[in-house]
């Protein structure tokens, strides 16, 4: 568990904000974060899943199966995932922030925790489109290793594989 009130970017003082392994009830909140993220980040890619299919993955997929950290703020209130593959390849599945938290270090802790879980290295896959998740990673250190015209996945949106390497 990780607990840090420091705020290392502008804004006003964090409220304390506690990283820690998912559990079963963290999955509406979880997926709620992934909603919210995903329609702020992405208006313009069509979602694959409604609402309640995203929220009924999470909790009968993700938390259960996969490697699963939520950042909890004040009042239980979940405002960030991150999703690590289950197969312990050191895939990040998903990285979402609730919109209000995005440039204030919580993406940091979360990708500094992926780093711990898979020091030999790590990658992960985002849409071409989405621009500051790629300044993000490659800030992080990771590099593109692949480009894909989106035919693989459900979206059908063009991405991008990055990879970290230590």
């Amino acid at each position: 568990m990780d607990t840090d009130t420091a705020n290392p970017h502008d804004g006003p003082p964090l409220p304390a904000v506690t990283v820690r392994r998912a559990g079963a009830p963290d999955a509406r909140g979880a997926a709620e974060v992934w909603l919210r993220s995903y329609d702020a980040a992405l208006p313009t890619v069509r979602r694959a899943h409604s609402d309640d299919e995203v929220r009924a993955y999470f909790r009968q997929v993700v938390i259960p199966e996969r490697e699963t950290w939520v950042a909890e703020a004040g009042a239980g209130e979940i405002v960030g995932v991150l999703v690590l593959a289950g197969d312990g390849t050191g895939r990040v599945d998903q990285l979402y922030l609730a919109p209000a938290w995005r440039g204030r270090g919580l993406g940091d802790r979360f990708l500094s925790l992926a780093k711990e879980r898979f020091p030999a290295g790590l990658d992960l896959w985002t849409f071409q489109i989405n621009t500051p998740a790629h300044r993000f990673y490659e800030r992080h250190g990771f590099v593109r290793a692949e480009h894909t015209d989106g035919s693989t996945n459900e979206e059908r949106e063009p991405d991008v594989r990055y990879v970290w390497r230590p």
